[in-house]
C-alpha cells in the first residue's frame, strides 16, 4: 500500500504520503481538514465520553476508535455507504481527532472551528478554570532552576538507557512546575497518551522521577515497566525498541523532554504540554482514561510509523545528543571547531568576548554568546545556562588565546600578563566549572588546543609561549585527574594556521621577512610543503572528541604539516 501512494506522487521529491490519505481521498470533497484536536480528545477519553461526544455533535458521523490507515479508510469508507455525507458537518473518531469537508476551503475551515469550540464551550463550562492552557510554546530557557548536577544525572541516566547521547529540555514554567507537584501526578502521568497517535514520539507513558538521598528514581523503573510493557504485548517477530523514556516528570520541578536533537525535544514538549491540559482538564470533569495498552502497543510497533521515524533520523551522526562548548569562537580555529561540531551532530555553544560572535554562531544547535573568560562569575553564569537549557555537558574545546610576536623577555609586561591571564589561566577556571558536569557527560571530552610553540619556542614570543606550555601540562594532569570518570583530556597543537585572529596581516608579514620568504610561502612552510587552515585543526578536533579516540587520553597530537624542529 505503502509502495502504491508512493508510485502515485505527482512530485517524486515530495515527501511519502500520510497513512491518512486513502481516507482523505475517499471524501467526495475537494478540501479535508483534520486535527488532533485537544478539546475533543479530551472528552472522548472520559469515562463518559462516548455520551458526552453524542450530546454535543449530533451533526456529525461518530465512529469508535480504531487504527489509522488502511483499517481505519474502510471503516470511514464502510460507514458512508449509502449514506448522504452532506447532512453530516464533520466525523469524529474516538480518541483521535476531527475530519470536516467542503468543496469551498473557508466552510471547511469555520466548519472546523465551530465544531472544536462547542468541545471548548463544554470544558469551560465545566472544568477546572484555574487549568493553564497548554497555548504557545513557553520560553524554556527561563524558570526556576534546579539542582543541575541532579539534571545532569537525569540525563546521563536516559542516554545510557537509550544507549545514545540525548539532550534533555526542562520546562520548569510555572504551569509545568505546577503539574509535576500534584499529588496524583504519579497516577495521571502513567495512564498512556492522549491520542494513541503520540506514542512514536512519547513512548506510552512519561517517567516518574525523584531524587532521595541523592539517589535518582524513576529512569530504572521505566525501562523494567517498559520491557515488561512489550513482553505482554509483542510477540517474537518484532524486536523491542529502546526502553528509554521520552519525557518525564520530574516531581516538583517540571517537565523533561529527551531527544536527540533540539526539533526533537520541541515535538516532544509540545505533546507534553498539550498532555498536562488535557490530563488535568479530564480529571476535573470527572476523570481521564487511555486506550488500553494493546491499542497503543499496535500503534507503536506499526510498520509503516516505525519507518517513518527510521527515515527521518537519517545516518546517525558522530556527536547526535552531544552538548558542546567551544572557548574563542568568534573566528579561526575555535569558530571552525564549533561549526564542524554542529555539522557532526552536537548542539554548540560557542563563547568569546567578540560580541560579533552571536552573528556569526547563530542556527539551530549552533549558538554564540558573549562571556569575558577572565570574568569568573561569567563562565560559572555561562556554564549553568547551557547546563539548564540542554541538561549537561561533553565536549570542551579549550581554543580561546591572544598572540602577540616580537617581544623579548626583558621588556615584556603587560603582554605576559594578559597571556597568562587569558590563555592559561582562564583556561584552568573554565575547567574548575565544567569538570563537575563532564563527569556525568557522554563520552566526555575536553580538547585543549596548544601551540607547536609548546615544542618548539620561538624568540620573541615568551608569554605565548610560555602560557601554551602551561596549558599543555595543565592538560595532562587533567588526564590523570579525570580518567577515573572516564573523561579524556587530549591537546592538539597546531602551528601556522594564518587564518586566525591571533595572525594580523602585519605580524604575517613580519615572520615572512624575518624568514626572507612571500607571504605565500611563509603560509606552506612545513614538512608536507601545504597550508595548515582552520578547518584542518576543527576535523582534527571533532574527530578526537568521538569514539574514533575513545581509548585515548593524555595524547598530543601535532597538527603542522610536519615541522623538524618538532620532529
Amino acid at each position: 500500500m505503502a509502495k502504491q501512494l508512493r508510485a502515485l506522487l505527482m512530485d517524486q521529491d515530495s515527501p511519502s504520503p500520510s497513512v491518512e490519505a486513502i481516507l482523505h481521498a475517499i471524501m467526495p470533497f475537494k478540501f479535508v481538514d483534520h486535527s488532533h484536536t485537544d478539546a475533543l480528545v479530551t472528552l472522548s477519553n472520559n469515562p463518559n465520553g462516548e455520551a458526552i461526544i453524542a450530546e454535543l455533535y449530533p451533526d456529525c458521523l461518530i465512529l469508535p476508535y480504531i487504527m489509522p490507515g488502511f483499517i481505519l479508510s474502510k471503516q470511514v469508507y464502510d460507514a458512508l455507504k449509502g449514506t448522504d455525507i452532506t447532512q453530516y458537518k464533520g466525523i469524529i473518531l474516538h480518541h483521535h481527532g476531527l475530519f470536516t469537508f467542503s468543496d469551498d476551503a473557508r466552510e471547511a475551515y469555520e466548519n472546523h472551528l465551530e465544531l472544536v469550540s462547542r468541545a471548548n464551550t463544554y470544558i469551560a463550562d465545566k472544568a477546572d478554570h484555574t487549568i493553564p492552557p497548554a497555548g504557545a510554546a513557553p520560553n524554556l530557557s527561563s524558570g526556576v532552576r534546579p539542582d543541575l548536577i541532579e539534571l545532569a544525572k537525569i540525563r546521563k541516566a536516559v542516554s545510557n538507557a537509550r544507549g545514545c547521547a540525548q539532550l534533555a529540555n526542562l520546562n520548569s514554567t510555572p504551569a509545568a512546575r505546577a503539574y509535576a507537584s500534584r499529588h496524583d501526578i504519579a497516577q495521571i502521568a502513567t495512564r498512556g497518551p492522549i491520542t494513541p497517535d503520540h506514542v512514536i514520539r512519547t513512548k506510552r507513558t512519561a517517567a516518574i522521577l525523584e531524587f532521595q538521598d541523592n539517589t535518582l528514581s524513576g529512569v530504572d523503573e521505566f525501562v523494567t515497566d517498559y520491557q515488561e510493557y512489550f513482553h505482554h504485548n509483542g510477540n517474537d517477530s518484532l524486536t523491542m525498541l529502546d526502553p528509554a523514556p521520552r519525557f518525564a516528570i520530574w516531581k516538583k520541578h517540571g517537565v523533561l523532554s529527551f531527544g536527540s536533537t533540539m526539533k526533537e525535544c520541541d515535538i516532544i514538549n509540545d505533546i507534553a504540554r498539550h498532555t498536562a491540559w488535557s490530563v488535568q482538564t479530564g480529571e476535573s470533569l470527572g476523570g481521564w482514561q487511555a486506550l488500553p495498552e494493546q491499542d497503543i502497543f499496535d500503534l507503536e510497533y506499526w510498520i509503516l510509523e516505525q519507518a517513518k521515524l527510521k527515515k527521518s533520523k537519517g545516518t546517525p551522526k558522530p556527536h547526535l545528543g552531544k552538548v558542546a562548548i567551544v572557548t574563542g569562537a568568534c573566528g579561526g580555529i575555535g569558530r571552525a571547531t564549533a561549526e564542524q561540531l554542529h555539522a557532526d551532530g552536537a548542539v554548540v555553544i560557542g563563547l568569546d568576548i567578540n560580541p560579533q560572535i552571536e552573528e556569526n554562531l547563530n542556527q539551530p544547535g549552533l549558538i554564540g554568546r558573549v562571556c569575558d573568560l577572565t570574568d569568573e562569575d561569567a563562565i560559572q553564569q555561562a556554564i549553568e545556562e547551557v547546563i539548564f537549557q540542554f541538561g549537561g555537558l561533553d565536549i570542551v574545546v579549550l581554543n580561546a588565546g591572544i598572540f602577540k610576536s616580537g617581544e623579548t623577555i626583558d621588556v615584556l609586561d603587560e603582554t605576559w600578563d594578559r597571556s597568562i591571564a587569558i590563555n592559561l589561566t582562564a583556561s584552568q577556571r573554565f575547567l574548575k566549572h565544567t569538570i563537575p558536569y563532564l563527569k556525568h557527560g557522554v563520552d566526555a571530552s575536553i580538547i585543549v588546543i596548544g601551540s607547536r610553540n609548546y615544542h618548539a619556542p620561538g624568540a620573541g614570543a615568551a608569554a605565548y609561549s610560555v602560557s601554551k606550555a602551561g596549558i599543555t601540562q595543565l592538560a595532562r594532569v587533567a588526564a590523570l585527574e579525570l580518567c577515573k570518570h572516564q573523561v579524556r583530556v587530549n591537546i592538539l597543537h597546531p602551528d601556522a594556521v594564518f587564518d586566525t585572529d591571533l595572525w594580523t596581516p602585519e605580524a604575517l608579514a613580519r615572520s615572512a621577512k624575518r624568514y626572507n620568504m612571500t607571504i605565500e610561502q611563509y603560509k606552506s612552510k612545513n614538512l608536507l610543503g601545504r597550508e595548515v587552515k582552520s578547518t584542518d585543526v576543527a576535523r582534527l578536533a571533532s574527530t578526537v572528541a568521538s569514539d574514533v579516540f575513545c581509548a585515548t587520553t593524555g595524547a598530543q597530537v601535532p597538527i603542522d604539516g610536519g615541522s623538524e624542529r618538532v620532529i
